[in-house]
């Protein structure tokens, strides 16, 4: 795995420092942890920004839940 130089603001260096030792975890298995997670959430958020734009742009259509379940059968 490549290496990456980080400098940390010194009370999140201190946090990531007693979660670790709190957990058992390496603060490097922890912070990969936590980067994966938060670029996981920002992958989602530029999807749904850039799916909104194309509704805004006329170029995608909307459904309503009821539509939706009507369709695929899941009316009560």
């Amino acid at each position: 795995m490549p290496a990456v130089s980080l400098s940390l603001p010194e009370d999140l260096k201190a946090r990531l420092a007693k979660l670790s030792e709190r957990t058992g975890r390496s603060e490097s298995d922890t912070m990969i942890d936590a980067i994966q997670e938060h670029v996981g959430d920002m992958e989602a958020l530029d999807i749904a920004e850039q799916r909104l734009i194309e509704h805004r742009a006329g170029r995608s259509q909307s459904y309503t839940q009821k539509e939706m379940e009507d369709r695929y059968g899941l009316a009560d």
